[in-house]
């Protein structure tokens, strides 16, 4: 049997139509750059993720880009964040001469560890940026305290995690000031290429950052400030509004797949070999609504498991295989093997499972039972 790591054909066949028809409407308006599409888009995202703004920019690096850009960090600043994450969330603090300063991770969310965050800010700490990896939010309740206190402004990179909820019901992306989403295609809401937003509930903030989008242009040709071009592209923003309508009960499928192995696995005596992934508790005693963007475990002998699925037929992926504090890019940081060492021990056993919607419970069975099998040989 063959399990993709993701089947974006069976999400995109039932809506195949309907995009084609939105893609010709763009075609015919002739309207390829923001316009009415992206509009829509922002509005209905801004909403979705409790924010009362909306600004479509051009792929999630760039929403981040922005939004760090929207705040002035720049040569100098600091920026606290976690070492495991997509490498855009540093990246985009050193593409405007910042400093990523790091800060270990949870081993049960994967996401930064809020209780020492506050021990690596500075004078120069600019903003804090914590990830919502995997599609669970980081605890944000004594970050949100402390960056308050501190007044220092909180960016959330919520690239992997949109309709994702903490605690008492807030949506990932409205508890900072602002809130960074990607659409690339393996999101829950994923777009037909590079597509991104940022929200924030802050008007002035919001039409900062739509004059950054356009090279700091307003009027057009005016330059206020140095932007830069990440503007979303109409065609992009027709297909997800398409997307836009399937998006909850695509993360219910995912939801329910990801309860769906729970129950496999438990089935199972491996919890010497795996760890499945735990949606935790925040610490209002409300349950994070997780929307399983990835299925990611811990898995003893990772690499080895990874090649045997392989030969069995099922995709995997590891995200991330090299935490970012130890990166050739970032060797000037002056870290070393050992400074991080619960992202680094992620990086060394974590591994993503296939988890989609369209998934099928005989898949799903498959998988453990191949898993299974690996273990009962080793």
């Amino acid at each position: 049997m063959k399990v993709p790591a993701l089947d974006l054909k069976a999400q995109h066949d039932p809506i195949r139509a309907d995009i084609l028809a939105a893609l010709e409407r763009v075609l015919d308006s002739q309207q390829f750059i923001l316009g009415p599409e992206v509009d829509r888009l922002e509005t209905r995202v801004a909403e979705y993720s409790s924010s009362r703004f909306g600004v479509g920019v051009s792929s999630g690096t760039d929403a981040l880009l922005v939004a760090l850009m929207a705040l002035n960090v720049g040569a100098g600043d600091e920026v606290v964040t976690t070492p495991f994450s997509f490498f855009a969330t540093a990246g985009t603090v050193a593409r405007l001469g910042a400093v990523p300063v790091f800060v270990d991770i949870d081993p049960v969310t994967f996401n930064i560890d809020a209780r020492q965050v506050e021990a690596r800010m500075t004078s120069r700490t600019k903003a804090v940026l914590p990830v919502h990896l995997f599609g669970q939010c980081a605890e944000m309740k004594p970050l949100l305290e402390l960056c308050g206190r501190l007044r220092v402004p909180v960016v959330e990179d919520a690239a992997q995690a949109i309709g994702a909820e903490y605690g008492d019901g807030r949506r990932a992306g409205s508890m900072g000031v602002i809130g960074c989403f990607s659409f690339y295609p393996s999101k829950n809401l994923g777009a037909l290429g590079d597509a991104g937003m940022v929200v924030t509930s802050d008007e002035e903030l919001s039409e900062r950052l739509r004059t950054l989008r356009s090279h700091g242009a307003k009027p057009k040709y005016f330059h206020r400030f140095i932007g830069g071009n990440f503007r979303l592209d109409a065609l992009q923003a027709a297909a997800l509004n398409v997307k836009f309508d399937s998006l909850d009960g695509w993360t219910r499928a995912r939801q329910e797949k990801a309860a769906h192995y729970e129950t496999l696995f438990a089935a199972r005596d491996l919890s010497d070999e795996i760890s499945p992934p735990r949606a935790v508790h925040a610490s209002s005693g409300h349950a994070h609504h997780h929307i399983f963007n990835q299925y990611v475990i811990r898995a003893r002998e990772r690499d080895r498991l990874k090649d045997f699925l392989r030969e069995e037929g099922i995709a995997t992926e590891i995200y991330y295989p090299r935490a970012l504090h130890l990166q050739e890019c970032f060797l000037y940081l002056g870290h070393r093997e050992g400074d991080f060492p619960e992202a680094e021990r992620a990086a060394s056993d974590s591994l993503a499972l296939p988890l989609y919607p369209e998934i099928t419970e005989e898949q799903q069975a498959y998988v453990v039972s191949a898993i299974a099998d690996f273990y009962a040989r080793s």
